[in-house]
């Protein structure tokens, strides 16, 4: 009844159901444009392309079922997360646009974002153009291979605009509505494909009374458990003690000595690493399926082949396949530290505290605060890169040898659990701080 209630209460404010509305309705508008195809492709070539990679299931999963139907927002919000993730590299590299990200305000914020929407607009092009081409070179081809300039120009501007509007829908939902708005379109992509796919895989395996059907109830306990394990994960945090000392601001305003605590989430990164992985990962796929019209007695067309029939996570070459797979968890494993690094920069946290007189109970201000903060933050982030690497790597093997159902067939795999149980879990609590600020009773007690 709590829930019930805190829905109920949520609903009752004008203002936070003008917000729910809202989100919901830009939802369903992108759920709406996800149906909606690029004229002349070969549908029945497209899926069995997916079927044959599973690693453009992946890709898939973040645009929410578009790229499999080929609609007008085939690329999702991929180009836009890149974006964002080349320009929080750049910060690092480049003193400048640190500077002007961290160092200058709602202003430096405002012009670092403008940057990152025109790096979008830059990687969706250039991706519209490269889908493009590949879909009309590859066998059996998906675009017609006589395409004049005009009408590939038409499908890059569509595919390009496809994804601007999405990136404006989830700026406009983070500040006109409930949560993070480029989050709830990946969300929003995964259970609005999730029905149609999980009832295609029941009939496709289904048959033979109970037993026909037992695949999908292990799959469904294995869901349930990872669901269970993926929310302890998310929601822990490493405490670390933090004293402030009392001290007199104005000359005349004393603020009393407190503790506190500064949480390091086990999992800082997110599904970040698991986007880098993917696109390395699937970099060689990509680069195969271009010269998948080439001349058959060529060189680089056999090692294509080879490179599409056997570099798979779950392929017909077991030695490949523990290769590919040990590649992944790799990939996956080290972009964690790389990230987490990236977005906490313990000099600046240790600095932060020494500025506002407070310290970590046993250690010095300065450089020694910033060594401790490093240590444990190593040993958080080695749980939270094992904790990915089982979720994205070894769970869809694990799942797939004991339920019997393919990589291609199986929709909510680790990744997809991990995103929505994210994204749930950030909404909730925004919803719970509203509802909070209004002295309701919210999701979480």
């Amino acid at each position: 009844m709590n829930l019930l209630e805190a829905i109920y209460n949520a609903l009752r404010l004008p203002e936070l159901r003008n917000k729910l509305l809202f989100t919901a309705f830009l939802l369903i508008v992108f759920r709406f444009f996800a149906n909606i195809t690029i004229p002349n492709a070969n549908q029945q070539a497209l899926q069995q392309l997916f079927n044959s990679q599973a690693l453009l299931g992946l890709l898939d999963l973040f645009s929410g079922g578009g790229l499999s139907t080929f609609s007008v927002v085939a690329m999702g919000v991929n180009p836009y997360i890149n974006a964002s993730i080349i320009m929080q590299l750049m910060t690092v590299v480049s003193e400048r646009i640190n500077d002007i990200y961290k160092n200058q305000g709602e202003l430096g914020r405002r012009r670092f974002n403008r940057w990152v929407r025109y790096l979008t607009v830059a990687l969706a092009a250039g991706q519209a153009y490269g889908l493009t081409v590949l879909f009309q070179n590859i066998t059996p081809a998906i675009l017609p291979a006589d395409l004049d300039w005009f009408a590939r120009l038409s499908i890059i501007v569509i595919l390009t605009s496809g994804t601007v509007m999405l990136m404006w829908f989830g700026e406009l939902i983070t500040e006109f509505g409930i949560g993070n708005g480029i989050s709830l379109v990946i969300f929003a992509g995964i259970i609005g494909r999730g029905p149609r796919t999980i009832i295609s895989t029941i009939q496709s395996h289904g048959g033979g009374g109970l037993a026909g059907y037992l695949p999908f109830i292990v799959f469904g306990v294995i869901a349930l458990v990872v669901t269970a394990f993926i929310i302890e994960v998310q929601q822990a945090v490493r405490k670390i003690p933090i004293q402030s000392a009392q001290r007199v601001v104005g000359g005349s305003r004393t603020i009393q000595a407190r503790q506190s605590f500064l949480p390091l989430r086990v999992n800082t990164a997110g599904v970040i690493p698991i986007i880098f992985a993917i696109s390395i990962m699937f970099f060689p796929t990509i680069i195969a399926n271009y010269f998948a019209a080439a001349p058959t007695d060529t060189w680089y067309y056999k090692a294509a082949q080879w490179v599409r029939g056997n570099f798979q996570p779950d392929g017909p070459n077991l030695s490949m396949t523990i290769i590919y797979n040990s590649l992944y968890f790799l990939f996956v494993f080290g972009f964690t530290y790389f990230y987490t690094a990236i977005t906490f920069d313990v000099n600046d946290v240790a600095n932060s505290l020494r500025r506002y007189s407070s310290f970590i109970p046993g250690i010095r201000p300065g450089r020694p605060t910033a060594e401790y903060l490093g240590a444990v933050l190593n040993r958080v982030t080695f749980a939270g890169a094992i904790f990915l690497g089982l979720v994205t790597v070894v769970l869809p093997i694990a799942t797939s040898r004991v339920t019997g159902i393919s990589h291609q067939q199986m929709y909510l795999g680790g990744t997809a659990i991990l995103i929505v149980v994210g994204v749930a879990l950030d909404t909730m609590k925004q919803l719970e701080t509203q509802l909070i600020m209004r002295q309701y009773r919210g999701f979480i007690r």
